[in-house]
């Protein structure tokens, strides 16, 4: 037991030498403040791409429609959403139709769009299809004989 109680009083004296020797350091430091800021740029949305090709019989007064169907590409480098799709009788720039006098965009009815609204990632596309129809008015519609008829279509 002597060995027992001599190793304990060492370990206590060691305990206490160190307890001393570490309670009378001193420790010094600075304090200070920070702040920070950074920022990133965004790009701009991409106009789609679309394209289009009609198939059906020519049209007639109040005969069968022509079905389009198009396509929409995203041509950015971003997710954009196609929610609407709008198609017109007008020219390839949005602006009126009048194919030669007594035959304009009134003579024709064009269906609504049908396709499912979608995220695109870059370079993705989706399909829908419209229909277009020559309807029967009671007039003249000679004017519309032979004629080529411009679908402009709007996707946003």
């Amino acid at each position: 037991m002597g060995k027992v109680a001599g190793r304990k009083k060492r370990i206590i004296g060691t305990t206490v030498a160190l307890v001393a020797i570490g309670g009378g350091a001193a420790f010094a430091y600075w304090t200070a403040t920070g702040t920070g800021s950074t920022s990133g740029t965004t790009g701009a949305s991409s106009n789609f791409t679309v394209t289009a090709s009609v198939a059906g019989a020519a049209l007639t007064p109040g005969g069968d429609a022509q079905t389009a169907t198009f396509t929409i590409t995203n041509p950015g480098t971003g997710v954009q959403k196609v929610q609407t799709v709008v198609a017109t009788v007008a020219n390839s720039d949005g602006s009126a139709w009048t194919s030669v006098p007594g035959c304009s965009k009134d003579d024709f009815k064009v269906g609504t769009a049908v396709f499912t609204p979608e995220e695109l990632a870059a370079n993705q596309s989706l399909t829908g299809t419209v229909t277009l129809q020559m309807i029967n008015r009671d007039a003249d519609q000679n004017g519309c004989k032979g004629a080529t008829v411009p679908l402009y279509f709007s996707a946003s």
